[in-house]
């Protein structure tokens, strides 16, 4: 009888001391329903970017030339370059914040549209020899003209620094997970963009080398062309840029990292459009051509730092994904090989799930609908049903919040210039094999002007695919593992 009375005791004090003290799972779960956004932070960072000036920028470039000393030995070696906000290297000249925003936002709408536009040629089966050339002011003397590749990519907002040629070239290029040629401004130019550094010359190169037409390479493009059995290639952007010119293979080199040989690239005579400062652009897509394939990379990684900010991060190659990331299917189709497809199931707000049929994030037997991570796209698309049913469950969680009039293609918008801080909802993706990821209030609630308007940072779509952006990506070491088709992500990892 003494023995039952003290178990029902311990059983009851344990109760007790539990209902009093929960558990550090519990008290995490209900910690994770709201997130902190610091509205005097994100303000006081929206007003610097204005005046910020890029002749103060120290990049981590020092030992470039001495790279070709020796020469990478990809599979097993890793390296890092440093990384950079568009805004950090170009000086935007805006009168205000709210028109800064206003740009990105169009230059963004043109980059989705790119992209929808690439998978609708493969899902129409439009075939490489159904394309017509792209009529051009190019005059004979300087390049014949070539064939439009049809598909348009975006200029890209994250910049990168190589080596090209031998000695070599420091070069700011643009970052791009949604492209696979990569090219530069070359000499002589029929037309060309200012840009940071001097225009690459070829002739002071030892290593620049044309690419024949019945080359592998010219093959894997889009569409290429050809002048005295030389390849070209051309590819048009969404915000209406393109660049034209010789495929060539070339040297390039990662710091004091080593260098690879024969990197097949554009050499670009005639470009034109918003690249702002850049030499011209990396893929990192998954085609043939990018430049994780050429060297046959097992991973790459990358964080973007906040676009409002000056600072730098690192665009890292065969390393190791950080221990905590949050890891999910990384899915591919044979058809755009050049999309990172991700496995999406939902989102939850406040810590429950939202309603979203699964079919929505999964690609179907023609090819439309899935989920893919871009680095180039800011504001998150989703499927206009994703979309409403994520805005609404965010919205009935924030009705304390005083709200603000629709910004661009924004819909939900508030008025903060009243509080310094708030607590919102916390919206978390949830990938197919279980695993979420929280994010920042900074990265779902973001500024459009100073003063002290803010907008929720999705936005629909009737297109496909839906796009994961970089506004969602920003303060996360997204890691692609092309070895075992997994993509990581770990906050914090800038």
């Amino acid at each position: 009888m003494a023995q039952t009375a003290f178990l029902y005791l311990a059983i009851l004090s344990a109760f007790t001391l539990t209902s009093l003290f929960p558990s550090t799972h519990s008290r995490s779960l209900s910690e994770e329903t709201t997130t902190l956004l610091d509205v005097s932070a994100s303000l006081t960072q929206a007003h610097d970017v204005l005046s910020f000036n890029p002749q103060t920028l120290k990049p981590l470039d020092r030992q470039e030339t001495q790279a070709q000393a020796h020469t990478l030995t990809p599979l097993n070696s890793s390296f890092s370059l440093q990384l950079l906000p568009r805004d950090a290297l170009h000086n935007s000249q805006h009168k205000d914040y709210e028109s800064l925003v206003q740009s990105r936002l169009v230059r963004d709408s043109a980059r989705v549209n790119s992209l929808h536009t690439k998978l609708q040629l493969v899902v129409q089966n439009i075939k490489k020899s159904d394309l017509e050339p792209m009529h051009t002011e190019i005059r004979p003397e300087d390049l014949s003209t070539p064939v439009v590749s049809g598909v348009s990519q975006g200029s890209g907002e994250y910049f990168t620094r190589i080596g090209v040629g031998t000695p070599a070239k420091s070069l700011y290029m643009v970052l791009d997970t949604g492209s696979d040629i990569n090219w530069l401004q070359c000499e002589p130019c029929s037309d060309c963009y200012q840009q940071t550094d001097p225009v690459f010359n070829p002739t002071g190169s030892s290593t620049y080398r044309p690419v024949t037409c019945d080359s592998a390479q010219c093959h894997s493009l889009h569409v290429s062309a050809c002048r005295a059995d030389k390849c070209l290639y051309q590819v048009s952007y969404g915000d209406g840029s393109y660049t034209v010119g010789d495929f060539v293979t070339e040297t390039v080199s990662f710091g004091n990292s080593g260098a690879i040989h024969n990197v097949g690239l554009g050499c670009g005579h005639d470009n034109e459009g918003l690249f702002v400062g850049a030499a011209g652009l990396l893929g990192l897509g998954g085609g043939a051509l990018s430049l994780p394939s050429q060297f046959k990379a097992t991973s790459f990684s990358y964080c973007l730092v906040n676009r409002d900010s000056s600072t730098s991060s690192t665009l890292e190659f065969n390393s190791a994904p950080p221990s905590d990331s949050v890891t999910a299917p990384l899915l591919k189709d044979s058809r755009v090989e050049t999309f990172y497809y991700v496995g999406l199931k939902g989102f939850s707000v406040g810590g429950q799930p939202v309603s979203v049929p699964p079919s929505v994030f999964e690609v179907d037997e023609s090819g439309n609908g899935g989920i893919i991570v871009d680095s180039g796209t800011a504001i998150t698309r989703l499927q206009t049903e994703a979309y409403n049913s994520l805005r609404d469950a965010f919205k009935r969680l924030t009705r304390d919040l005083p709200s603000a009039s629709g910004f661009a293609l924004f819909d939900t918008c508030y008025d903060l210039s009243s509080r310094s801080r708030v607590q919102v909802p916390t919206v978390s993706f949830l990938f197919a094999d279980g695993k979420s990821l929280s994010l920042p209030a900074k990265n779902y609630l973001i500024p459009v002007d100073s003063a002290g308007t803010f907008c929720f940072a999705f936005a629909p779509t009737s297109s496909s695919p839906s796009i994961i952006g970089n506004v969602q990506q920003q303060g996360t070491r997204v890691s692609y593992d092309l070895a075992n088709n997994r993509v990581g992500f770990s906050p914090n990892k800038c």
